[in-house]
């Protein structure tokens, strides 16, 4: 049976890649890559929530769409250092 793919692994990896990706543009790319990745997911994950539990994560939610407004226009080495800082995070809270 083959293991079960965990997310932080994955989301690790992608890190890894900004982090090692040499070309300051594809770098970006990939940051950007993400910003819309995570935007969908969350856009998703709001569209799942009845409209009670949309009013309990009104904050949470614009939290999240402000932190990742806040990445958008980051520079390559910017990118490398915010990846380096998650991947450092994911380390720190496994398992």
């Amino acid at each position: 049976m083959k293991n079960p793919v965990k997310t932080d692994e994955v989301i690790f990896n992608f890190f890894k890649q900004i982090c090692d990706e040499k070309d300051d543009k594809k770098c970006v790319e990939l940051g950007n890559n993400w910003i819309k990745a995570m935007e969908t997911n969350l856009t998703k994950m709001e569209s799942n929530l009845d409209e009670q539990d949309k009013i309990k994560h009104k904050n949470d939610i614009k939290n999240n769409r402000d932190h990742l407004d806040s990445l958008k226009g980051k520079s390559s080495t910017e990118w490398r250092e915010y990846a380096t800082k998650c991947m450092i995070e994911i380390m720190d809270n496994k398992v």
